[in-house]
């Protein structure tokens, strides 16, 4: 059974740094794609970065590119994403999430997209 245990999560002052980390088990699939979300209070769930594990080629929405860094370490078998120029905006619970499924035209941050989740950590930016 695939499990995804994340850590990280914390309180920062805007324009600090964050690094999250996901630790994946349970899986023999190398074609997982990986993805991080996150939801702040009041607001639904929505895709932040992405990475297929194949090509190691990340994805990520609009209002994080160039601040998020997603990566992989495959011996490790742990994602990671590093946040820089934190916004108070970015404060919500980030979710890891890893998907075997074919994207059929999905969007690669869609969260339908994906199968397993976390349970998710806490990133709260203060201004």
């Amino acid at each position: 059974q695939v499990q995804l245990v994340e850590s990280g999560g914390g309180s920062v002052q805007a324009g600090g740094s964050l690094r999250l980390s996901c630790v994946v088990s349970g899986y023999s699939d190398s074609s997982f794609r990986m993805g991080w979300f996150r939801q702040a209070p009041g607001k639904e769930r929505e895709g932040v970065a992405s990475i297929y594990i194949v090509y190691s080629s990340p994805y990520y929405a609009d209002s994080v590119k160039g601040r998020f860094t997603i990566s992989l370490d495959n011996a490790k078998k742990t994602v990671s994403l590093q946040m820089n120029s934190l916004k108070p905006e970015d404060t919500g619970r980030y979710y890891c999430a890893a998907s075997d499924r074919p994207t059929f035209g999905l969007s690669v941050l869609a969260e339908n997209l994906y199968n397993y989740w976390g349970q998710g950590t806490q990133v709260t930016v203060s201004s």
